[in-house]
C-alpha cells in the first residue's frame, strides 16, 4: 500500500533521505479561547496540496522535486508544555539531519517549541512573525505555553520582528519592542514598510504566520479574525524579498480553522506554503531530485546537540 505523500508527490520524491525539506504536521488545539478547530489546519492543508498545480508560474519551478518529506504528526496533547516539548525534540532533530525544516499547525503555541530549536541552532536568529496579535503574554490562563503567549519567549530570545499586528492587550506593551513592530494601520500609510522592515533583520531567519494576519476577505477560516489584514500579493510581495535578501533557516504556518463549507482558506494555506518553499529553492537547477545536490544549512553547533535527538 502506498504510503501518503505530500500532494500526492512519488514516494521517491517523498523519501527522508533524498528529500531535502521537511513538513512536520502538528495538529494541536489545546488553548485556543475562540473558535476551535486548528487541530484539523493540517488535515485541511494537505487535502488542498493534493488538489494544486505543482509548477509555480512566477519562480519557473517545481520546487517538489528537490524532495519534501511528509514527517508523522505529532500528537502529543496531554498539555500544552509536553506539546511544546515534543515539537521542539522534533523538530531540533530534524534541523539536525540539515534539512529545511517546515512546520504546519496547529494553533500558535506550537511555534514556542520550534522557536526554540531554530534559535538553538542557528545564530543571531531574527523571528519575523506575521500576525494580526501580538502574542506576547509571559503567561495566560496558568500557562506559559499558551497561544496567547507564542511570542513571548522569542521577544526575550530573539531578534523578533512583528508584522501586520491589530489586536493585544495592554500589558503587551510592556514586553514589546515598538521600533521592531509593524502595526496594520500604520503599514497602510507607509510605503517603506517592508524595506524598513528587511533592514532591521540579521542573516539567519526564521518566519512565523499566523493566518489570521490575512485580511478575512480572503482567509475567513481562522479562529480570530481580524479586519484590517494583510491582502495576497503584498504578503507574497514581503516575503519574497525576505527569501531573496536574507537566509531564511525555517517557517512555520499556523492557525487554519477549516470549514467544510469554506475551501478557499484551505487552498490559500497551501498556495503559500508551497510558494514560500519555491521563493527558497527558486535558484535550484535540478530537474529531477539529486540526493548529492548541494544544500546545507549553517547549523549553530552540531556538537550541542545530545543523543536523543537523532532518532526520528
Amino acid at each position: 500500500m502506498k504510503s501518503r505523500t505530500y500532494a500526492g508527490i512519488s514516494e521517491l520524491q517523498g523519501k527522508l533521505e533524498t528529500s531535502k525539506i521537511i513538513l512536520i504536521p502538528v495538529p494541536y488545539d489545546g488553548t485556543s479561547t475562540w473558535q476551535k478547530g486548528a487541530d484539523k489546519g493540517p488535515e485541511a492543508f494537505l487535502e488542498a496540496s493534493e488538489n494544486m498545480e505543482l509548477y509555480d508560474i512566477e519562480t519557473d519551478s517545481e520546487v517538489y522535486k528537490n524532495g519534501i518529506y511528509l514527517a508523522d504528526a505529532i500528537t502529543e496533547d496531554s498539555s500544552p508544555e509536553k506539546m511544546v516539548e515534543e515539537v521542539h525534540k522534533v523538530t531540533k532533530s530534524y534541523i539536525n539531519k540539515n534539512k529545511f525544516v517546515t512546520i504546519f499547525g496547529g494553533e500558535h503555541s506550537i511555534s514556542i517549541g520550534t522557536i526554540r530549536a531554530f534559535n538553538e541552532c542557528f545564530s543571531n536568529l531574527t523571528v519575523v512573525q506575521i500576525d494580526a496579535h501580538a502574542d506576547l503574554r509571559k503567561e495566560y490562563e496558568g500557562s506559559k505555553c499558551n497561544h496567547a503567549c507564542a511570542l513571548y519567549e522569542a521577544s526575550q530570545t530573539t531578534n523578533l520582528i512583528q508584522v501586520g499586528i491589530r489586536s493585544m492587550d495592554k500589558i503587551e506593551k510592556t514586553v514589546m519592542d515598538t521600533d521592531k513592530t509593524f502595526f496594520a494601520h500604520e503599514m497602510v500609510a507607509n510605503d517603506y514598510w517592508m524595506e524598513n522592515a528587511i533592514d532591521l533583520m540579521t542573516e539567519n531567519v526564521f518566519l512565523t504566520i499566523d493566518l489570521d494576519a490575512f485580511d478575512p476577505s480572503i482567509m475567513p477560516s481562522t479562529g480570530t479574525p481580524e479586519p484590517g489584514g494583510m491582502l495576497w500579493y503584498e504578503t507574497l510581495d514581503f516575503l519574497k524579498q525576505i527569501f531573496e535578501q536574507k537566509n531564511v533557516v525555517g517557517f512555520d504556518i499556523v492557525e487554519l480553522c477549516p470549514n467544510k463549507d469554506e475551501k478557499s482558506s484551505d487552498f490559500l494555506a497551501a498556495k503559500l506554503y508551497y510558494k514560500m518553499l519555491s521563493y527558497k529553492f527558486q535558484s535550484s537547477e535540478d530537474d529531477d531530485y539529486d540526493q548529492d545536490s548541494s544544500f546545507e544549512m549553517p547549523l549553530k553547533n552540531a556538537t550541542k546537540f545530545e543523543d536523543e535527538y537523532f532518532d526520528v
